[in-house]
């Protein structure tokens, strides 16, 4: 396998952060060619052979067999972990392979069971406490969300979620980053979301810092229950407000702005952004809700904890091939089988999320304590901070600040300033009529999402003021 793009020496990347961008006038590179050979390197034929494999395991169910080597989830769960151990045998980056778990009842866990996340952790090399999240679930249901023994293979949900985490190790574990990575298999998702909360949980005791999470449930289907077939988009769900803010913050966010700005809605323009310049025919729908109406999918425990979360999935939907027993009636065929998976559509969506994680696991450390000021001024500034020390910022080039009219879904202008910059005024652009942010640039051109003034839009938390 390839290994793409070295880091700057920590020499090199130090004067570069003190601020050689200014007086070279050299604006770091728009288009990252890394990306483009990671793209390339995504496989559909593995993805298909990992989805046949999970598949074949009958069922997944959370409360299904764990002793059996060949069916439920306990044999599912054992080859994920071989999976990634082999993976980590080959890698460049150190890869850390281990299982966290908890025992839980809930509605739909009436007896004491063992949940059981396994998780692969790629760890940054400059900073490695700062954590980007790719997530598929291992288990599966029928019609009967208690029926733990009926077959159910779960191709789309999800076993191609899961495959395409194991395939983005694969591919991106062969590059040394600044930040960790964690490839993370789920479990106990359709009993109640409980494998996002047992990792949340955990990465709070780690003292890991999330800056995103790449929830991925069902990226294989491109084929609707409404009969369009469409293998050229992909819908970004996102929440529009932090789940956890404060009454103080709300109040800010009704003068200020930010209702449509948390660091889950700008993970999502990142998407958006990177899927036009890097994935080829394939087109993101941003979609302005937590998840599909309703229902909810494994990111909404990271948003609960205050950690930014996207559902990354399929466009169209096909209801027949979802928790349905396997089946025919009057023609019609039911359930989730290997047969109903497009294996190159999944690659697609593999390849979305490999860009988007070496974005976010490449980007030097992201703004902070971003604040804006300019009311009943002629021009707008906006002020920012960096948290790490010498090492963590090793790799910073650059700040690149954005700004959008208030009802543009997408960040349309922007202004690129050196790294030891702090701030820039915008001479002429009146604060009341644009929303405004600030990204970290590496010196590939790697860049963080854009950060919204205030704790709207605050990747980190604020730094408490003295008393």
């Amino acid at each position: 396998m390839k290994m793409y793009g070295r880091l700057v020496p920590l020499a090199v990347a130090t004067a570069l952060s003190a601020g050689v961008l200014a007086n070279d006038h050299e604006n770091p590179p728009t288009e990252v060619q890394r990306l483009h050979g990671f793209v390339e390197d995504v496989s559909a034929d593995r993805i298909e052979s990992d989805i046949r494999r999970l598949a074949g395991f009958g069922t997944r169910h959370t409360m299904s067999d764990t002793v059996s080597e060949t069916r439920g989830i306990g044999a599912a769960r054992r080859w994920i972990e071989a999976e990634f151990n082999r993976i980590a045998e080959g890698c460049v980056a150190d890869v850390d392979v281990y299982t966290i778990s908890d025992t839980v009842t809930g509605r739909r866990i009436p007896e004491p069971t063992e949940i059981v996340n396994v998780i692969a952790v790629q760890r940054g090399i400059l900073d490695p406490d700062r954590v980007v999240v790719m997530s598929g679930d291992i288990d599966s249901r029928v019609s009967d969300v208690m029926n733990s023994t009926a077959d159910s293979p779960g191709a789309n949900d999800n076993a191609s979620g899961m495959a395409g985490t194991i395939e983005a190790a694969r591919v991106l574990c062969q590059t040394k980053f600044p930040g960790t990575i964690v490839y993370a298999g789920l479990s106990g998702e359709e009993q109640g979301l409980y494998g996002g909360q047992i990792l949340a949980a955990h990465a709070q005791e780690q003292g890991w810092r999330v800056m995103g999470v790449l929830n991925n449930d069902m990226i294989g289907n491109s084929a609707g229950i409404n009969g369009v077939v469409n293998n050229t988009t992909a819908r970004v769900f996102s929440e529009g407000t932090r789940d956890n803010e404060t009454e103080r913050e709300a109040r800010m966010r009704r003068f200020m702005g930010g209702e449509v700005d948390s660091p889950s809605r700008n993970i999502a323009r990142l998407v958006d952004r990177l899927a036009d310049e890097y994935i080829p025919n394939l087109d993101v729908m941003m979609i302005y809700r937590l998840d599909r109406f309703g229902r909810g999918g494994h990111h909404r425990p990271f948003n609960e904890a205050g950690m930014p979360g996207v559902r990354i999935m399929e466009t169209n939907e096909h209801y027949d091939r979802q928790h349905q027993d396997i089946r025919t009636e009057n023609g019609r065929e039911y359930g989730d089988v290997v047969e109903g998976v497009d294996f190159d559509y999944a690659r697609k969506l593999t390849a979305l999320n490999v860009v988007t994680l070496a974005s976010f696991a490449g980007a030097p450390p992201f703004p902070a304590d971003v604040t804006l000021e300019g009311a009943v001024r002629p021009s707008t500034t906006i002020k920012w901070q960096v948290r790490g020390d010498e090492r963590q910022t090793a790799n910073l080039r650059a700040f690149k600040v954005y700004w959008r009219l208030t009802t543009d879904s997408q960040w349309r202008w922007s202004r690129t300033v050196a790294a030891d910059a702090r701030e820039l005024t915008l001479e002429n652009i009146v604060i009341d009529n644009y929303f405004f942010g600030v990204a970290a640039v590496a010196n590939d051109g790697l860049e963080s999402p854009v950060v919204f003034p205030g704790p709207m839009g605050a990747f980190e938390a604020p730094v408490p003021e003295e008393e």
